[in-house]
């Protein structure tokens, strides 16, 4: 098992003149390191790839950057899902470029875009074969897809662990798993244990925090459950804690958390990561 943090624990935006946060996850024990990208994000790839090597860190990409709402794999408007395929692509060329082992988020769709009706019969069959190209083109390029089920109130596509297994069954496709997220299934899920066992083998990773987004323990989320799954199942992926710095100016707050959950990064993910390795 390896344990790691999202850059936004440490920072707003990932960029050149931030490899020494890597050198700050090492130094607190960390495996792994999950890097934002998207159009506003713009870094050297080679000085942070040689960094997180010399360290010993794996690479994580998501799409927590600026994403244009049009490039949707699960878009009414097939010119939509094409751009979609293409954005996420060169997403993928990126992941490839860091040596970083997986690309992972709410892939399927776009996290804000909630459609508020009866699905089209054809909306999953059209997002999962959208799904099967990445994880196709991903596959070449020695990159995991992972895909995350989040809350209804960010879409309406995936918010549950079944509905993930659905997509993928369609995508038919063994490049694609399943990130599961404490936060996000905290509104969707009732048996967390059930919830990991449905997923089972093709879950790629968790997403460590609390029904706040604070440090993982001492709040709502089921954790003596999860940790007894994850070892009925032989769990052996990533497990990366997530949150927002409500240090770094409004950043929490432009970003939906109106709460002071992470006013320390360090802090957060020293004691997140103490209780993590003692259940697990």
């Amino acid at each position: 098992m390896r344990f790691g943090a999202h850059c936004f624990i440490f920072t707003t935006t990932w960029a050149d003149d931030q490899l020494a946060i890597l050198d700050t996850a090492a130094g607190l024990g960390l495996d792994c390191f999950e890097i934002a990208v998207g159009d506003d994000v713009h870094f050297t790839p080679s000085l942070t790839r040689r960094r997180a090597e010399a360290l010993g860190l794996a690479l994580i990409v998501s799409p927590g950057g600026q994403w244009p709402p049009e490039c949707d794999l699960s878009a009414d408007d097939p010119t939509e899902r094409a751009a979609g395929l293409a954005w996420h692509r060169r997403q993928v060329d990126l992941a490839a470029e860091l040596g970083a082992v997986a690309y992972t988020g709410a892939l399927y769709g776009h996290p804000g875009t909630v459609k508020r009706r009866v699905p089209p019969a054809d909306e999953y069959p059209r997002t999962a074969e959208g799904l099967a190209r990445l994880a196709e083109y991903a596959r070449q390029r020695n990159v995991q897809v992972a895909i995350e089920p989040m809350s209804h109130f960010r879409t309406h596509m995936v918010n549950t662990p079944g509905q993930a297994m659905r997509l993928l069954a369609l995508a038919d496709h063994p490049n694609l798993y399943v990130l599961l997220d404490t936060y996000h299934m905290i509104t969707e899920v009732r048996d967390y244990g059930q919830a990991i066992r449905t997923v089972g083998t093709r879950l790629w990773g968790l997403h460590a925090c609390e029904n706040d987004r604070g440090t993982p323990g001492g709040g709502l989320v089921p954790w003596p459950t999860i940790f007894t799954a994850l070892r009925e199942i032989g769990f052996a992926g990533y497990v990366l804690m997530e949150a927002y710095n409500s240090s770094l100016g409004d950043f929490a707050v432009r970003r939906g958390m109106f709460h002071n959950v992470c006013p320390d990064g360090t802090a957060f993910v020293r004691h997140g990561l103490a209780f993590l390795r003692s259940g697990i």
